[in-house]
């Protein structure tokens, strides 16, 4: 598996791809694309954004050809891939907060909340491919792109960076999950308003 990732940083911004389209997909992937993004950025400051832009791109493909499978399995292949007791928590959150659990994951950094999970959810119980796509975009590029910056700022010292300010990402990681809870409620608030109005 080292040997891999040894592959992925000869490849420069390529190697962002691959390992993004690898973890869009769910694979096991040797460091993660946020790793890779950082490496690559202060060890080759001048392509710093173009491995930012390429992991946004191989993020997108890798998590559509995954909506996608769950889409095509329905919910038998969301039972068969996610299943597990920690799984069924998360399904539940997906059944209760929507596409907020697929946003939160996609942007915040450090926090480990299980992005496959949200992603076969979205597939397999109907939400439409291009608000998804939009919903992914949105959290990739920020967190791609910032970690982009901070390599190319901070250089080696940035996954000691990411370390230390860990809470400050679940405190914001909580803060953001409050104020979304609370636009979508406000959202299906107006949209009950709007139908009771249509209905008399």
């Amino acid at each position: 598996m080292s040997g891999f990732l040894e592959f992925l940083k000869a490849l420069g911004p390529m190697g962002a791809f691959l390992v993004a389209l690898i973890d869009g997909i769910g694979l096991p992937n040797p460091g993660g694309p946020d790793y890779l993004v950082i490496f690559l950025a202060w060890t080759r400051p001048e392509s710093a954004y173009s491995s930012g832009l390429l992991a946004v791109l191989g993020a997108l493909i890798g998590s559509l050809v995954l909506f996608w499978a769950a889409r095509k399995g329905g919910e038998r292949y969301l039972d068969e891939k996610a299943s597990g007791r920690r799984a069924m928590k998360f399904r539940r959150w997906f059944a209760h907060y929507g596409l907020v659990t697929v946003f939160i994951p996609a942007l915040i950094p450090v926090v480990p909340l299980p992005m496959k999970v949200f992603v076969l959810c979205a597939g397999a119980l109907g939400v439409r491919p291009w608000v998804f796509l939009l919903v992914m975009a949105a959290g990739k590029f920020p967190r791609y792109l910032g970690l982009a910056y901070l390599g190319r700022e901070l250089g080696a010292h940035s996954t000691q960076w990411l370390k230390d300010h860990r809470w400050h990402f679940a405190v914001a990681t909580l803060a953001l999950f409050a104020f979304l809870f609370v636009l979508v409620k406000i959202s299906d608030m107006l949209r009950a308003r709007r139908t009771l109005t249509q209905v008399q």
